[in-house]
């Protein structure tokens, strides 16, 4: 595999609109996704394999926060690093632009997904109830405190 990361463009939506339908009950749509081009508080990085799309994490930085709102892989490319790049990634975009923590929600049973973030530092930190459709589950809040810079 030759993993690159880069911003996300217009060019990844076809791609990035089939893997939200294959991860998610509620997918975004082509023009969700797109919307977030122009987004000022968006950032969006896609994973490809060359030319290949095979994830994407998007995040949102306001003031001194930001929030991850969407990590996908496809299913073939788990377990192979890709999302570990791509929350890396989000982390050094989070640190660039002096946020405090980087913060995301997640399902309890998303057992992987869950260890994953353990391992990569972050903390759980509150609970929404409900928070998921199709089906109903609360959302755990993990987050990542980052260390200020004196």
């Amino acid at each position: 595999m030759n993993l690159i990361l880069q911003t996300m463009v217009r060019e990844h939506l076809d791609e990035l609109v089939k893997l939200e339908k294959i991860c998610f009950s509620q997918p975004w749509s082509y023009q969700s996704l797109e919307e977030e081009l122009s987004n000022d508080t968006a950032y969006f990085f896609t994973a490809l394999d060359g030319e290949k799309v095979i994830g994407y994490i998007g995040l949102y930085i306001v003031c001194e926060s930001c929030f991850v709102s969407n990590i996908a892989v496809f299913p073939e490319y788990r377990r192979k690093g890709v999302a570990t790049a791509l929350i890396e990634r989000a982390c050094e975009c989070a640190k660039e632009h002096g946020t405090d923590f980087i913060s995301l929600e997640v399902r309890p049973s998303n057992v992987s997904a869950l260890a994953l973030y353990e391992k990569l530092g972050f903390e759980e930190m509150g609970l929404r109830k409900n928070y998921y459709r199709n089906p109903t589950e609360d959302a755990l809040i993990m987050t990542k405190l980052f260390e200020k810079k004196e």
